[in-house]
């Protein structure tokens, strides 16, 4: 990754603070605390302004707590209310991404991750009993068989594709459903039992029929659309024949970066915004900002 690129979404940017999420007196004494700051989600939305999105503890609704960590020596939770709770112009994450300050941002999608997982996982798999939040919110355990479940994340590879190791050209493609224009890098879940570098093969193969020799790191970012972690790659392509798999990706194209400054400035081509790790592996490539974010 070159020095001028940061993926946005990477930094660290509150302590998590684990060793207190099983100090139950710790946790009451915060919670106590009116400098203390609560994040209110209905479900998985919130309010679109910072002001309504977090409130005092004695000003937040009934629900799950979620010990978030500190940030500038102040505790932070999120209570996850009823998804009825919601006022009508409340959002999903997804909406407010691209213009949150990176410190909030941290927090919102620690907290976002957690409700997600929370969400999908009510019932043991193992016996079917109920799950009930231990740990800060951290940890589910089974009320019948004492079966912990953690959160967990599933990992994919987005990987910027160029043909070989001089990078002239960068191989873009886009979605079915996506505006016309709009072209982003490709992108796949690993599957069990399965490298990171063999998944980034096997998912150009199987999308734009193109082989790939060399498969290198560039960066990580968390996603919690639902619960990813997007694993960035730049992928050496030893054929160049394009062939779409016509339902993951509709068209695919081999870009210069002539052709791709012209073509975002003339609006003709719709790039990925700035919070994606799809562009920080675009812009790497093209060497610099590009217009036409999406």
């Amino acid at each position: 990754m070159s020095p001028h690129q940061q993926i946005a979404l990477s930094v660290r940017a509150h302590e998590r603070i684990a060793g207190r999420r099983t100090d139950e007196a710790w946790t009451a004494e915060m919670w106590a605390d009116p400098r203390t700051r609560v994040l209110v989600l209905a479900g998985t939305s919130m309010a679109p302004e910072h002001s309504r999105r977090w409130c005092a503890p004695g000003e937040a609704p009934e629900g799950a707590r979620l010990l978030l960590g500190e940030q500038d020596g102040i505790v932070h939770f999120a209570v996850v209310a009823e998804e009825a709770a919601a006022d009508d112009d409340w959002v999903f994450l997804r909406v407010l991404v691209q213009d949150l300050e990176e410190a909030e941002a941290d927090l919102l999608i620690h907290a976002v991750a957690l409700a997600e997982w929370h969400r999908a996982h009510r019932f043991c798999g193992r016996c079917g009993g109920v799950f009930t939040a231990t740990a800060g919110g951290h940890v589910l355990t089974c009320g019948s068989c004492g079966r912990d479940q953690f959160p967990r994340t599933d990992p994919a590879v987005i990987m910027l594709v160029t043909d070989g190791p001089e990078a002239e050209r960068a191989l873009l493609g886009r979605h079915p459903q996506w505006p016309e224009g709009r072209f982003s890098t490709l992108a796949g879940f690993v599957e069990p039992g399965e490298s990171m570098e063999d998944a980034v093969r096997r998912e150009v193969a199987e999308e734009v029929g193109v082989t790939i020799g060399p498969v290198t790191y560039f960066g990580n970012q968390p996603w919690p659309f639902p619960a990813s972690l997007m694993i960035g790659f730049v992928a050496e392509a030893t054929s160049v024949e394009v062939d779409v798999d016509g339902e993951e990706i509709e068209a695919a194209r081999w870009f210069t970066r002539e052709e791709m400054k012209a073509e975002a400035e003339a609006g003709t081509l719709v790039l990925p915004g700035g919070i994606s790790i799809s562009r920080s592996l675009i812009e790497d490539w093209y060497g610099g900002p590009l217009p036409g974010r999406w």
